[in-house]
């Protein structure tokens, strides 16, 4: 009988021999005086998929950097397969069997998979060879791995769960025998994350050895044999994941006891407050990227909106914010009317009462040169909280900062900080402060928990839904399915630009929002009286 061989050269299903694959000795790293890893020891049994999970800003990110040679560690040393190596850049990396899948994609978007597969390899002047090298390798993957993409086809117009697999695929070519996946499933469905999940194992079968990075905890449990997990730049333990859970992983990544599902009690909608009709918008190439969008809010619901990152979320809330003037279509806020012929800019919205949570905080929510206490007030400088005189003033500027730093938790955070110098979480904390403090009618939240950790998850959940149940009407728009499930009274769910369906928080179920998400299923629009009638809980 004949045994199958995988493309990464191992027989297929056969275990790789006993031993660390991978081990981490002291290894530490500073920037001026931030020490961003401290004393980090790792080991990784080879043929294992081995998770490290961490807050945002615990090292994670400069860790990995250091094992792919993008960065060079102060002190300690590194071993693959027990051989000490010095990896002083990532074709080093590559050179010892290293590759890196990374959050966010380095594929050239006007090539075929082909061509971004087989780029560095060419095999001479003429391609041919190259070409056919790599059409050839892409038909072992598909039928040995299950991952299959059209050669020909253009890495630009693919889903980002088939980009994915293209950079996987890239990797593996290099002959990597560890893999680091740093948070590969934020932009998944939960369909696609799964088809991952599936690729992994088999890649598992074949003795790769796995890193993912992530901070999902769900995920962690369902794929990781072991996992380590970082806090605040140091190594705070390991465990083998079948005998630890969410809980215990949360309160060793946070440094106390993490509340993972928040109360969510059942919603009590009253009035409109945001009336959407046949909205639609057009990007600066002419292509449609919102059409025909409407939907309703009212006050005391959160209404969630669901779907994989670039299906015109982004647009929509910049519609809404004010950022964005309106294609087609009009909408109405608070008693006002938008449209293409009576615009609104982000000032006068807020001014009627809508506040925005953006979901770019750095290139909109904050300005990171400004002090805690100035991005405090942004937008609202105008107002009471900058002083009733045609001067701020400084004193009462000083306190109200000082109240939202110590009423929201912003962990190392005062008034005269710059906000550079916070970590994510808590720079996402100074722009929650600011906008929820304010009680807006209507509140525009984008990606609110976007790089941030688990306990800073927990705190900003339950902000949004106290404003929630105090009457405010809350538009939430995330790629975090699990987020908008727990948060959302109602769910309506984009693909294409286009609405697609709506579901009611009882009846959400994660493989339908799924489909829909990629746009295989629609759904009618929940009836008023069913969708109020739904609550639970919210997990974090």
């Amino acid at each position: 009988m004949t045994e199958t061989v995988g493309p990464v050269g191992q027989a297929a299903g056969a275990q790789s021999a006993p031993g660390l694959a991978l081990e981490l000795e002291k290894i530490s790293k500073s920037f001026g005086p931030v020490r961003a890893n401290r004393d980090i020891d790792l080991a990784v049994e080879a043929g294992t998929i081995h998770g490290i999970i961490g807050e945002n800003g615990a090292g994670k990110s400069t860790l990995m950097k250091i094992l792919y040679g993008m960065q060079g560690a102060d002190t300690g040393r590194m071993l693959i397969g027990g051989q000490a190596v010095d990896i002083r850049s990532s074709a080093d990396a590559i050179a010892k069997g290293i590759g890196m899948v990374h959050q966010h994609f380095m594929l050239v978007p006007t090539f075929s998979v082909l061509e971004n597969v087989m780029l560095g390899t060419e095999g001479g002047a003429l391609l041919a060879e190259g070409r056919a090298a790599t059409r050839k390798l892409l038909a072992e993957f598909a039928e040995h791995y299950g991952m299959k993409v059209d050669p020909d086809a253009r890495v630009g117009d693919l889903p980002v769960g088939i980009r994915q697999r293209v950079e996987i695929i890239k990797a593996l070519k290099g002959g990597a025998k560890i893999l680091i996946l740093d948070e590969p499933t934020g932009v998944l469905t939960p369909q696609e994350t799964e088809g991952l999940f599936d690729i992994l194992r088999v890649l598992k079968a074949d003795g790769v050895t796995i890193l993912l990075i992530t901070h999902k905890l769900d995920e962690i449990m369902a794929i990781t044999d072991r996992v380590s997990i970082m806090r605040r730049g140091e190594m705070v333990g390991h465990r083998d994941t079948k005998d630890t859970n969410p809980q215990e992983l949360a309160e060793l990544m946070v440094g106390r006891k993490v509340l993972l599902q928040v109360d969510h009690s059942p919603a009590e909608p009253k009035e409109t407050r945001l009336s959407v009709s046949g909205l639609g918008a057009r990007s600066q190439a002419g292509y449609k990227v919102l059409e025909d969008i409407s939907f309703e809010l009212r006050s005391g619901e959160i209404l969630g909106v669901a779907g994989v990152s670039g299906n015109g979320q982004s647009e929509l809330m910049e519609i809404l914010s004010g950022m964005r003037p309106v294609g087609e279509g009009h909408f109405e806020v608070l008693g006002h009317r938008v449209d293409n012929r009576k615009p609104k800019d982000p000032a006068a919205m807020r001014d009627i009462g809508l506040g925005h949570i953006p979901e770019d905080r750095h290139h909109h929510g904050l300005i990171l040169n400004f002090q805690v206490q100035e991005n405090a007030i942004l937008g609202y400088h105008n107002g009471e909280v900058a002083g009733a005189g045609l001067l701020m003033d400084r004193a009462k500027i000083y306190q109200h900062s000082k109240r939202l730093i110590e009423d929201f938790d912003v962990r190392n955070g005062r008034a005269t900080v710059l906000a550079k110098h916070l970590s994510g979480g808590n720079q996402q904390k100074v722009v929650i402060a600011r906008e929820v403090d304010a009680e807006p009618k209507v509140l525009i939240v984008g990606q609110p928990t976007r790089g941030v950790d688990v306990g800073a998850i927990e705190f900003i959940h339950k902000q949004l839904i106290a404003l929630r149940d105090r009457g405010c009407a809350v538009l939430l728009i995330s790629v975090e399915l699990e987020e908008i499930m727990s948060l959302s009274d109602r769910i309506i769910v984009m693909n294409a630009g286009r609405l697609v369906g709506e579901v009611a928080r009882g009846q959400a179920d994660e493989n339908e929002l799924g489909l829909m998400m990629g746009g295989g299923r629609a759904r009618p629009k929940v009836p008023a009286a069913q969708a109020a009638a739904s609550g639970g809980e919210s997990h974090v």
